[in-house]
């Protein structure tokens, strides 16, 4: 892609406003702390720190806006604690330029490095450097500036009592994650009715799976409805694709593929209850056609083999899904679901309650948080390179900010700290943004101080309701929030006494150095992903294949080893596919020249391996239980996958086309085997090992840019012995 193009789409992407869901009463709460601050601070100590301590009430709200599954009191008090700290420090050398700018360097390059432990920190951190910048000019003493750093940290402390006081959906934010997982198996469900070989997207259950990560007091606090549904979910997705592939028995049309298509419309519509029933914490209430759909005793004369063991496998874990989800509610309520799961369910027994998943607390988080930041500093990797880049340009816009003959230099590095990200396109996305916003924003602000001429309690009025339309309307666009932004400074520099004609100019013009700077230093000390785009994709082949192979080695011996390899793999191939999704979105925007992948062997070796994932599943979704007759080639079969899979992946890497002769060789030795009647699964799983070959070889002829061959014979037909 060229640069003019680039730029062209990420200013179109930075200046584009959606419609989102809004949260009014979360954005009523998160304003009227700020109101409270700065009412208190002007009752006791004046215009001057009620500035600093609306900045750090105003900080602490937004940080509550930010995608993390911790407390929002936490995050409330943690943004107000670290700001209040860089406001002292700051103050402490801002009467010595040289001192002052080397902490500031400093500061802006932990905060660079602070994206190592997620974008809420890096945001947090990013957000401290840039407000500090302005606070440490208010203070004019060291006993005057520890009140201020207090103030801010009693911003902090307001926004954070606030959301204890006034609970606003509670365990919202992690209802969402686990609804929408279920929500997505629901839909996918519906899709395979249609589609049999529909993919299904990862990320909704992975989320799902991060949110669930609870610390212990969160553990002893967490509804009911969200213990053990996302586990239920994680083994439904494999049960339903079984079911739904016609490579597993079930044949394109006819009375089975009719029966098939009526258990996934009924699972979809299970699933769609459970999912509004987490949501809102409500009752299940399951449509009485599906529950009927799914009761029906005609499973059994249609279905044999493996879909008939699918279709079991589902109705137990739908009971599953509705008795977790129902959690709360009336006995009656209680009663009634528990008659429509006991319907459902067919053979097995529940569940049981898995332990939940662990998150550390704050404390023991910090040396969690310091081993990440010190593991980029490693040459090549993207956080340092960000860390760096934005270090620098910090202290040059800084110093530019201080010699031009505005006044407020601080302006320019604080529009490129809350710019700079550590991927292009957001970086650029933003740029433009936040001087389209900064015009629009300041542009209102002056008219209206023009017009009204505020005083103290109207500038701080206005202030506040600038902050409602931003804790509103943020997640719209940040091209909005920004206006909102600028506009709510403008009155708060006011309030505290600066001019307005001081301000408007000059935060118009230092937006703009701030922007230029942070586009031009990305230009110049990038961090493309293009490059890196056969690399995360070996990077995927390589867990696709541990998956795979650790899968097929269950059959081996079924006996001896549990699933927990098979779990770790499963997590680790979708990290591998979300972290290849992520850096091909991420590089097609970037104004890079191709580095060997087109953008057709992209989305072909992408398909083929989301195939390959796949096979991987059906045969997982029928592992076999403690005392099931052992398939002894299936041990061959999975040290091929295991060893031809890891060097297919350095050959990705090395730009060469793999070649999966041993995987060949491992099924031609199977399939010369002389048929002994024993085995079990025998032909089922040797099916789904030569779904398994059809993968890799789509996915060689796709980097090798040969046509695609015909869709394969999916149909199950008679062991090749």
């Amino acid at each position: 892609m060229s640069w003019l193009r680039a730029l062209k789409e990420t200013a179109h992407s930075g200046l584009t406003i959606e419609r989102r869901r809004l949260e009014p009463l979360v954005a009523i709460r998160g304003a009227a702390g700020l109101a409270l601050v700065i009412g208190v601070s002007l009752a006791f100590f004046g215009p001057v720190v009620a500035a600093s301590s609306a900045f750090g009430a105003f900080q602490a709200a937004i940080a509550t806006f930010q995608r993390s599954w911790r407390p929002r009191p936490v995050l409330a008090l943690v943004s107000g604690a670290s700001l209040a700290g860089s406001t002292f420090l700051g103050y402490l050398t801002a009467s010595r330029p040289v001192l002052f700018l080397a902490l500031l360097v400093l500061w802006t390059f932990l905060a660079g490095l602070a994206w190592a432990a997620g974008a809420t920190g890096g945001i947090i951190a990013s957000s401290n450097v840039a407000i500090m910048l302005v606070t440490v000019t208010l203070p004019t003493s060291v006993a005057d500036s520890a009140v201020h750093a207090a103030m801010i940290l009693f911003g902090g402390v307001v926004q954070a009592v606030l959301i204890v006081l006034f609970r606003i959906r509670r365990w919202g934010a992690q209802r969402d994650a686990l609804a929408d997982a279920l929500a997505a198996e629901a839909d996918y469900a519906r899709r395979l009715r249609h589609d049999p070989l529909a993919l299904f997207d990862p990320v909704p259950l992975m989320t799902a799976r991060s949110a669930a990560a609870v610390t212990p007091s969160q553990a002893r606090r967490r509804p009911p409805e969200l213990r053990g549904s996302r586990a239920v979910a994680e083994r439904i997705r494999p049960v339903l694709a079984s079911l739904a592939d016609p490579a597993m028995g079930v044949p394109d049309e006819g009375p089975e593929r009719d029966r098939v298509r009526e258990l996934l419309g009924a699972a979809g519509s299970v699933l769609d209850s459970a999912a509004r029933a987490i949501r809102h914490g409500d009752p299940v209430k399951l449509s009485p056609s599906a529950v009927a759909a799914l009761k029906t005793p005609d499973t059994g004369s249609l279905l044999t083999g493996p879909p008939r063991r699918a279709a079991d496998r589902l109705d137990t874990l739908l009971s599953d899904v509705i008795e977790t989800a129902e959690g709360e509610g009336t006995k009656a309520e209680k009663a009634e679901a528990g008659r429509a799961a006991e319907d459902i369910r067919t053979a097995g027994k529940g569940t049981p309650e898995v332990p939940h998943r662990r998150r550390p607390t704050l404390p023991r988080m910090v040396p969690v948080v310091a081993r990440a930041m010190r593991a980029e500093l490693r040459p090549g990797s993207p956080i340092l390179r960000h860390a760096v880049r934005v270090a620098v340009v910090v202290a040059i816009g800084y110093l530019i900010g201080t010699a031009l003959p505005f006044g407020h230099g601080y302006w320019a590095p604080m529009a490129a700290v809350m710019t700079m990200r550590p991927d292009f396109s957001q970086t650029y996305e933003r740029a433009v943004a936040r001087f389209g916003g900064t015009i629009v924003g300041v542009s209102l602000a002056t008219a209206i101080v023009r017009t009204v001429h505020p005083g103290v309690t109207s500038s701080a009025v206005l202030a506040v309701c600038c902050a409602l339309l931003m804790y509103l309307l943020m997640r719209t666009g940040y091209v909005v929030g920004q206006a909102c932004v600028s506009a709510y400074v403008v009155f708060l520099l006011g309030m505290a006494g600066d001019n307005w004609s001081q301000t408007v100019p000059e935060r118009v013009v230092l937006t703009l150095v701030g922007g230029l700077l942070a586009m031009v230093s990305y230009a110049a000390y990038p961090a493309w992903e293009t490059p890196r785009l056969r690399g995360r994709l070996g990077d995927w082949l390589k867990a696709d294949g541990r998956y795979a192979a650790a899968v097929v080695d269950q059959y081996a011996e079924p006996v001896e080893r549990g699933h927990g390899d098979v779990r770790s793999a499963l997590l680790a191939t979708r990290e591998a596919r979300v972290a290849w999704q992520e850096a091909v979105a991420a590089a097609q925007h970037e104004p890079v020249r191709n580095r060997g992948l087109s953008r057709s062997a992209t989305a072909d070796a992408e398909h083929a391996l989301a195939e390959f994932g796949r096979a991987a599943m059906l045969l997982e979704a029928h592992l076999p239980r403690g005392g099931a007759t052992p398939v002894p080639e299936a041990s061959a079969l999975a040290e091929a996958l295991r060893r031809a899979t890891e060097r297919g992946a350095k050959e990705v890497r090395e730009r060469r086309v793999p070649d999966w002769a041993e995987v060949r060789e491992a099924l031609a030795r199977w399939d010369a085997q002389p048929r002994t009647g024993e085995g079990g699964d025998d032909p089922f799983v040797r099916n789904g090992a030569g779904l398994l070959l059809e993968a890799l070889e789509e996915f060689s002829r796709g980097l090798d840019g040969a046509p695609a061959a015909g869709p394969p014979d999916r149909r199950p037909g008679p062991h090749p012995g």
